[in-house]
């Protein structure tokens, strides 16, 4: 009796076993059987070029962006800089671009359901529909010039990315023999807009500026004196020139160091390190489930290292995307949508799928504080950059010029947002090595237009880019 009860047992035990790990298996099998269906390794969904050979690539207009034919070749649009301007958010037919359609959403392109796997007797795989216009993608590159940086334009209701350059880039019909070793193409495979992180400069001080305006009682009643140096914690923090003296909307304009210095010296570090955290500069985002890179920030040093930090330099190092949703945030009252690239996924039967859900942010920035932010922005614009730059349209933004050292030009930044109903967009851009970034954005005025059109907008917040 008792062999057969420890008999009886060990089958029990094997039987919680099977099951555990059957339960396990189903568990990764409905989390990750869209990425095993869709793996280079899946020959059915791959040509002999390991090339994906299925599925098609469109931006939110419908404009084919990629495709396969019946015999598995992959192909592009017929535009070359659109392909080049594209390259980030299409991704390569070799995969090695991580961002790229063609390799992170490879399951929604394949058809995976968990019923019948990636087979679809209906078809060639799906229609994947991007949130990205092909028209602003091809005007931001353009307006890059061939320098390395990123731009970043989205709805930030929506959360839908109308615009996601990346550069250097280069044309994925054709990809370059040299890019591996020509200095050109240095970082080529990276997206700078959601994998990169950059010392972010004069735009980090509107973070300060949020800190300062919830500590600071008699902010606004202060004035200050600026010479070109001031001296903080005992090390000068330097401005370009002498500024004079100043209110705080004049210390924005100005972009002051040593007022904004002073400011971050005054609030400390643990105030600094909780404000940067709370506007979502230290996170990550997932976008239609691609992570976008963490920000890094160090408020620990001494006083004149926590100043040149309030002021977006020392170690700061910031994600473009978070940037610009930082920016959506202060435009919608603290919360903005975060940021998404799928619009949808339509089966060969034009079924579309479940709509793409609009997920918030948490509060990033008060709501009384991004609306006293927003208004010192504004006044930015037009105290910084002249009101005849941006006519017929409330935009508030702050450039920014962020030194790299090594005898390099600094990096030169553009954020900020548009306050209208009717347009509700923040962007953001960073052009490597670019020099002043004031000087970035007082480009901004020869091909500007009067009506507020999503690509009206985009001509204008481009054209702070070299003409």
């Amino acid at each position: 009796m008792k062999k057969i009860e420890r008999r009886a047992f060990i089958c029990l035990a094997l039987a919680l076993l099977l099951a555990a790990g059957l339960g396990f298996f189903l568990v990764k099998y409905f989390l990750d059987g869209g990425s095993w269906a869709s793996s280079a390794f899946n020959r059915h969904l791959y040509n002999s070029q390991g090339q994906l050979s299925v599925g098609r690539v469109l931006d939110r207009d419908g404009d084919v962006l990629s495709w396969a034919d019946e015999d598995g070749s992959r192909h592009y649009y017929e535009n070359e800089t659109v392909r080049k301007a594209t390259l980030h958010a299409v991704g390569d037919a070799q995969g090695k671009i991580g961002t790229g359609a063609l390799t992170a959403f490879a399951d929604k392109l394949s058809g995976f359901n968990l019923i019948t796997g990636a087979y679809s007797p209906l078809g060639n795989g799906n229609d994947l529909y991007l949130t990205l216009d092909a028209r602003l993608n091809y005007i931001a590159y353009q307006a890059l010039g061939g320098r390395k940086g990123a731009v970043g334009v989205y709805n930030y209701e929506t959360g839908e990315i109308l615009c996601m350059v990346s550069s250097p880039t280069y044309d994925p019909l054709n990809p370059p023999e040299d890019v591996e070793d020509n200095p050109a193409y240095d970082g080529v495979y990276l997206n700078r807009f959601l994998s990169g992180t950059f010392p972010p400069g004069s735009v980090f001080k509107t973070v300060t500026l949020t800190a300062a305006i919830e500590n600071i009682p008699d902010l606004f009643d202060r004035t200050w004196t600026c010479t070109g140096s001031t001296d903080v914690g005992g090390e000068a923090i330097t401005c370009p020139h002498a500024h004079g003296t100043m209110d705080i909307y004049g210390a924005l304009a100005n972009s002051c160091n040593g007022v904004f210095g002073q400011l971050a010296a005054e609030l400390g570090p643990e105030v600094m390190q909780s404000y940067t955290e709370k506007a979502g500069l230290t996170s990550s985002y997932k976008v239609s489930g691609l992570t976008s890179a963490a920000g890094r920030f160090d408020f620990s040093g001494t006083t004149g290292q926590l100043a040149w930090a309030g002021v977006g330099q020392y170690n700061d190092l910031a994600n473009p995307c978070a940037i610009m949703v930082y920016m959506g945030a202060i435009a919608q009252g603290g919360q903005a949508a975060v940021p998404k690239l799928i619009q949808k996924v339509e089966n060969p039967l034009g079924i579309p799928s479940l709509p793409q859900m609009t997920k918030k942010t948490g509060t990033l920035i008060e709501s009384s504080t991004a609306a006293t932010l927003a208004d010192i922005m504004s006044r930015n614009v037009i105290d910084a950059y002249g009101a005849n730059r941006f006519p017929n349209m409330d935009i508030c933004a702050k450039s920014g010029t962020a030194e790299v050292g090594g005898g390099n030009a600094p990096h030169a930044w553009f954020a900020g947002f548009l306050r209208n109903e009717d347009a509700p967009y923040a962007f953001v851009v960073m052009v490597e090595n670019g020099g002043s970034g004031a000087d970035v954005a007082g480009r901004l005025s020869k091909r500007i237009l009067s009506d507020k059109t999503r690509s009206d907008f985009s001509l204008r917040v481009f054209h702070i880019m070299y003409e």
